[in-house]
């Protein structure tokens, strides 16, 4: 990542693009507060959540939250943060399991390189990519639970967002929400 300043508050920020060698330069205004707190302009889209089985002590589920990236956002992404809110129970996390893409794709070329961990004690899922996730993209982040809960019903999951910097400011999103089910005929998908 090269930052190269074009007038004060303006930077262009020029990355590699995830597998491909071509190199995108993006002109963005920063903001970043006098104690070097970087912000984003404008929110990010939380476009939708979802679990890939919705019963009850399924093993072979992922969670799934699609975000965009506005062209107004200001910054890229680099980390994301999962908290469960609401729900019956705890539900504990493989965070070497953890997935990416970008484009909303499951393709291999799209996959994002991450480190991700999971805290017991906070329930915290965070997220954190690599390279930064370029302004305008599209990506589903794809968190992985050792196990779906015993116990049915709604659970939510709060999602915050950080830009880029070594002091960033997250933004919080919303909450995604997940239902399971006590009975395996329910839908695949959950909303």
């Amino acid at each position: 990542m090269f930052k190269l300043t074009t007038s004060i508050g303006s930077l262009l920020f020029c990355s590699a693009t995830l597998a491909v060698s071509i190199i995108d330069c993006v002109p963005t205004h920063a903001i970043e507060a006098p104690d070097g707190t970087v912000a984003f302009e404008s929110g990010l889209d939380l476009l939708d959540a979802y679990t890939t089985f919705n019963g009850v002590r399924v093993r072979q589920a992922r969670y799934y939250f699609d975000l965009k990236l506005p062209e107004g956002v200001g910054e890229p992404l680099k980390r994301v943060v999962f908290q469960q809110r609401t729900g019956s129970e705890e539900i504990e996390f493989k965070p070497e399991q953890t997935k990416a893409y970008l484009n909303r794709s499951r393709d291999e070329e799209d996959l994002i390189d991450l480190t991700t961990t999971f805290n017991e004690e906070t329930g915290e899922v965070v997220v954190e990519f690599n390279e930064p996730i370029p302004i305008g993209s599209e990506l589903s982040i794809g968190i992985k639970p050792k196990e779906n809960p015993d116990i049915g019903g709604v659970y939510l999951f709060g999602v915050t967002a950080f830009p880029r910097g070594e002091k960033s400011r997250g933004l919080y999103l919303g909450a995604g929400r997940l239902h399971f089910f006590d009975n395996f005929n329910s839908s695949r998908r959950s909303h």
